[in-house]
C-alpha cells in the first residue's frame, strides 16, 4: 500500500536553468574540485537549476493545476539577465554558486510564482529565497570538502545569460539508490525568450 501513495505523489519544484553553455564555464571551472573531492556526491551538470519556490511531496493529481497559471506567469514576464558566480556553502555540507545579475528581478518571480502556487490552494514550506545554484553535497563524516571547494570557487565569474524558460521540475529524490534525478514537468519560454 505505501508504495502506491508513493508513486500517487511527485517531488516538485518551480525553477529556472542556465544554458548549457553558461554551465559548461562552471564546470571548467569546477575541475579542480572534481579532482580534489571525488568523494563529494556531484550533482550532474544537466540537473543544475535555480529554485524558486520548492513545492515539496504532491499527490500527482495536483501538478496539472499548475500549468495553465505558471504558462501565463511566464508569458507576462521578460527573459532575466544572470550569471554563475563564486562559490559558498551551507552548513559546511552543500556546496553551491551564487547568482549574480538582475537579483531584484529575480525576487519578485520568486515571489509571483509563491503566490500564484498558493493561489492554486498548494501550500508549501516558505523559505527565504537565496539565489544559488546547488553543484554537490559532502559525505556524512566529512566537514572540509565543501569548505575547500567553495573557497576555490570563491574568484570564479560567469558569462551573463538570459533565463529564458519557466520550469516546473519533478524528482525521484528518495524513491531508490543512485543520484537524485530531475525531469522537466512541463517549462514555458518568458514574454520576449528566444525559442
Amino acid at each position: 500500500m505505501r508504495d502506491q501513495s508513493r508513486a500517487a505523489t511527485v517531488r516538485v519544484f518551480i525553477a529556472l536553468a542556465p544554458p548549457d553553455d553558461a554551465k559548461e564555464e562552471l564546470e571548467r571551472a569546477l575541475g579542480f574540485a572534481y579532482e580534489a573531492y571525488p568523494r563529494m556526491r556531484w550533482n550532474r551538470i544537466e540537473d543544475w537549476h535555480v529554485t524558486l519556490a520548492f513545492l515539496g511531496e504532491l499527490p500527482a493529481g495536483v501538478v496539472p493545476a499548475l500549468r495553465a497559471p505558471l504558462a501565463e506567469l511566464a508569458a507576462a514576464r521578460g527573459p532575466l539577465e544572470l550569471a554563475l558566480c563564486g562559490g559558498g556553502q551551507f552548513d559546511e555540507r552543500v556546496l553551491w554558486t551564487g547568482i549574480e545579475g538582475d537579483l531584484d528581478g529575480l525576487h519578485r518571480l520568486a515571489t509571483d510564482v509563491r503566490a500564484l502556487v498558493r493561489e492554486c490552494g498548494v501550500e508549501f514550506e516558505e523559505r527565504p529565497l537565496r539565489p544559488h545554484l546547488t553543484l554537490a553535497r559532502a559525505r556524512r563524516g566529512d566537514s572540509t570538502s565543501v569548505v575547500e571547494a567553495a573557497a576555490g570557487l570563491a574568484g570564479f565569474t560567469g558569462r551573463r545569460w538570459r533565463a529564458e524558460r519557466l520550469h516546473l521540475v519533478g524528482s525521484d529524490f528518495g524513491r531508490g539508490p543512485g543520484p537524485i534525478r530531475y525531469r522537466d514537468i512541463v517549462s514555458w519560454g518568458f514574454s520576449g525568450a528566444a525559442g
